[in-house]
Parts: C-alpha cells; structure tokens; sequence
C-alpha cells in the first residue's frame, strides 16, 4: 500500500482531469458549496465516499470558498473488522472521522421486507440529517458519482413507470438541510482505477444479512450490466444517458409534474397547432 502522501498527490496529479477537476465542476457549475457553510461529509466506508472526503479536503486547502467539513460515519451495526478497516483507512487517508452508531441493521433484520435495501437506505438517509443537524451543519455531501445518476434513470423507467433522476442537490422536505453530490460528474471506472493504483482496499456491501440478495437480485446491477452490454456496441451509450437528463423535449412528452401538479400535453396541444 502506497504512503499517504503519495495516495492524495495522486488525486491532483494524476487523477487531477479525471476526478478533481470533475468535483470542481460540479461543486461550481451546480453551487454545491456557499461560503460559510457546514458540511456533513457523509462515510460508508466505500470507495465512493473515502474519495470524496478527500476531494473535498483538497478543495478546502486549495479552492477560493472558506466552509467546514465535518466526517461523518454511521455504524449501522457493522461487523468489527468491516469497522477496523472504515477506522483504518481514515487513519492512513488522514480523515478525522467522527463515527457514531445507530441499531438500522438490528431493526431491519427483524422487518418483513422484500426490497430491505430501500429501507436501509431511507432509514440511514433520516438518520445521518438528524446527526448532522445536532453538529451544527446546513449540508450533506453524498458520494453518489455520475454512474449512479444513469443508472437510477433507468431504475425509475424500468421499475417505477416515470422519468426520475438523482440531481445534483435537494432541500429536504423534513429538515432543514441541503443534500449534495458533489461526485456527479465522476465515472465510477475512474473511481476504481485511483482505489487499484493507490492499492486501497474499502468495504463494498457491509450489510450482514442481506448482501448475498442484494449482489444477485439488485435492480441497479441489473440496469448496470444492460449498460455495460449497449456500451459493446456504442461505446457513448452512457454519455448519451446523462446528457438526456438536461435535455428533455416537453413538446414530445405525455405528461409532467411539477411540485405535486401534473400536467397533460393536451392542455397545451391547441395552442400548438
């Protein structure tokens, strides 16, 4: 494994197009951070978010914007070596983390549920804004990347019968925070190259009861593995994804809605023609 030092130069060297300058654009074309801020960078302990504690630490020493960082760790109920190497690696990353625990896990496993992981993850979600708001923050950085973005399109199209996506930032409904992503415009390809080269090793899937069905019967590997076969034979398949989220023709759809109205392209079909 690679020294510190070595492993956060790379982050503006040689990852410095492919991931920095992509968390910049976002934090920047999206404005994603105000000054004084206060934000709760949110840890799994995946590569995802260890990556983006770091890019965010570099943007702090570096970028023109004085904010807080908080680092932010929710132990749902993990085993203790999955919390060793979440502890492990902060200490090698130089992240102060703040971990702080929660019984997600216990009350999960004792739940019927057929989709546990959408419960787990709404369950967390409620979690981490309590804690942060008790830390003083007005913000929460999620490491969900670009990939992410494509792939719950999909999901919402294929399972939920409307076009929904993961944007970039959200004023939550329940408290009085705003979730970012600053990881939006990073590929999870790039991700993983910077955790191979650095020789890092995270935690995937900590979840100690139902990780076997979510690896066989998850939603979002499904939508990922028919990506990846369409990107054989247009290898811009995902580019082309993405970039539909911005550029969506409402003279050729049905319906949308718009803070809880729907509306039909009759009402406006009249006047069209």
């Amino acid at each position: 494994m690679k020294e510190y030092i070595e492993i956060e130069k790379s982050i503006i060297t040689t990852y410095r197009n492919k991931i920095y300058k992509k968390f910049r654009k976002a934090l920047e074309e999206f404005e994603l951070i105000k000054k004084g801020d206060k934000i709760a960078v949110c840890i799994s302990g995946g590569k995802d978010s260890m990556l983006m504690a770091k890019c965010f630490q570099e943007f702090q020493k570096h970028g023109n914007i004085e904010f807080d960082l908080v680092f932010l760790v929710m132990d749902p109920g993990y085993s203790k070596e999955n919390v060793a190497i979440i502890e492990n690696n902060a200490k090698l990353l130089n992240i102060p983390i703040q971990i702080f625990n929660s019984n997600i896990f216990s009350i999960i496993e004792k739940s019927i549920e057929d989709s546990p992981c959408f419960l787990c993850a709404k369950m967390r979600r409620g979690v981490l804004y309590g804690q942060a708001e008790k830390l003083g923050c007005n913000k929460i950085a999620l490491g969900h990347h670009y990939d992410d973005a494509i792939e719950t399109l999909l999901i919402n199209i294929f399972y939920g019968g409307e076009i929904k996506t993961m944007l970039p930032k959200v004023h939550s409904e329940n408290h009085r925070l705003e979730l970012i992503r600053p990881m939006y415009y990073i590929r999870e390809e790039d991700i993983i190259s910077w955790k191979n080269s650095n020789e890092l090793n995270f935690i995937n899937c900590a979840c100690k009861f139902s990780k076997e069905k979510a690896e066989q019967d998850s939603k979002r590997l499904k939508v990922k593995n028919i990506i990846n076969e369409l990107n054989k034979d247009n290898k811009y398949v995902a580019k082309s994804i993405f970039h539909s989220m911005s550029n969506v023709n409402l003279d050729a759809i049905l319906g949308w809605s718009k803070e809880k109205q729907y509306y039909n392209f009759l009402e406006d079909y009249d006047n069209k023609i």
